[in-house]
C-alpha cells in the first residue's frame, strides 16, 4: 500500500465514522490516488487535480467532473492538514449541472480500429493482448470499465460462458452471459496471462502483474481513438463509456430489426447492464429510435 493509499483509507474511515456514506466519492478518490501514484506524485497538486477532474475522456456535460472536484477538494484539505504541502483546488472550477451529451456509436469497424491502434501503441505482446481483450470485452458486453478492471480470474465460468460481475456500481453482483466466441477469446488471453503473470488473481493485469490502472487504460484508449480518426469531423469526442452506450443501442436495434418489442424487452437489457431500474436504460431506447447505425453483429 502506497502512502497516499494509506492516507485515503484513513480519510474515508474518518469521514464514514462521522456518518458520511461516500460511496461515489470513495470510488472517485480511489481512481485519483491510483492516478497520483501512476504519475509519481507524493501529494495532491493543482495540476494533478485539474488533470483528473477535467479528464478529456469524461463527458464535460455530466456531473462527474463536478463530483470529482468535490471529492478531491475534501481529500486535499485533509492531506493539507497532515503534510502542509497538498494544494486544494478552488470550488467552482466546473459546473455540477448535467447536460445531455450525444454519444459516439461505435461500429464493428471502429472497435477493430481502436484495438489495432491500441496494440500499436506498445511493443510488449502481453500488454497488446491485455488491451485487445479489455476493449473487445467492453464492446461486446457493455460492461463498465471499472467492472472489467476488477474482474478476477475465478469470476469467469468457462464452461457456462458466464462472467460474474462483483461489487457493481450499486453494490450488487450480476451474471453476464457471453457468446462462445467471446469466451474463447477470453480463454486465449487467460492462458497467456497465466503463463506470463501467474501470481495475481485479477484477470486483466499490467506488465508488472498489478491491476490495470484506469487512468493509463483510458489514456491509451483515447490515443487509439484519435489515431484511428474515429469521430473526426463530427464534433463528438468518443469516450470509453460510449462502448457501453453502443452495445445497448445496437442490442435494441437488433431487437427492432428482428421484429421484437424492444420496449417490452428493456428490463432484460437493464438487468444485463446492471442498472438499478429500467428507467435508467430508457435513454438507450430513445437513442436507438433516432440514431442511424449499421446492422449490429455483436448484439
Amino acid at each position: 500500500m502506497s502512502p497516499l493509499e494509506a492516507a485515503l483509507e484513513d480519510y474515508l474511515r474518518l469521514r464514514r465514522a462521522l456518518g458520511h456514506k461516500l460511496d461515489d466519492s470513495g470510488r472517485q478518490l480511489t481512481r485519483f490516488v491510483t492516478y497520483l501514484d501512476f504519475i509519481g506524485a507524493e501529494t495532491v497538486t493543482m495540476q494533478a487535480a485539474l488533470d483528473f477532474v477535467l479528464d478529456a475522456d469524461l463527458n464535460p456535460g455530466s456531473t462527474i467532473p463536478g463530483r470529482r472536484l468535490t471529492a478531491v477538494r475534501g481529500f486535499a484539505r485533509y492531506l493539507a492538514g497532515l503534510d502542509g504541502a497538498a494544494e486544494v483546488p478552488p470550488a467552482g472550477l466546473v459546473s455540477s449541472r448535467a447536460r445531455r451529451r450525444v454519444p459516439h456509436i461505435f461500429s464493428d469497424e471502429d472497435v477493430a480500429a481502436v484495438i489495432r491502434h491500441a496494440r500499436a501503441s506498445t511493443p510488449f505482446p502481453f500488454r497488446q493482448a491485455t488491451l485487445a481483450a479489455m476493449i473487445g470485452l467492453l464492446a461486446v458486453t457493455g460492461m463498465r470499465v471499472g467492472e472489467a478492471i476488477r474482474l478476477g480470474r475465478a469470476d469467469v465460468s468457462w464452461d457456462d460462458a458466464v462472467i460474474l460481475v462483483r461489487d457493481t456500481k450499486f453494490g450488487k453482483d450480476r451474471d453476464v452471459p457471453v457468446s462462445a466466441s467471446t469466451i474463447a477469446a477470453l480463454a486465449d488471453y487467460a492462458r497467456d496471462r497465466d503463463q506470463a503473470r501467474p501470481v495475481t488473481t485479477r484477470l486483466f493485469v499490467s506488465l508488472a502483474g498489478t491491476p490495470v490502472a484506469y487512468s493509463h487504460f483510458s489514456q491509451t484508449f483515447r490515443a487509439a481513438v484519435t489515431a484511428a480518426g474515429i469521430g473526426a469531423g463530427t464534433g463528438i469526442q468518443p469516450r470509453i463509456h460510449d462502448l457501453r452506450h453502443s452495445f445497448a443501442v445496437r442490442t435494441l436495434l437488433g431487437w427492432h430489426r428482428a421484429g421484437l418489442d424492444a420496449e417490452a424487452l428493456l428490463p432484460r437489457l437493464s438487468t444485463y447492464l446492471g442498472h438499478r431500474e429500467p428507467r435508467f436504460t430508457y435513454r438507450y431506447y430513445s437513442d436507438s429510435r433516432v440514431i442511424p447505425i449499421p446492422v449490429p453483429s455483436c448484439a
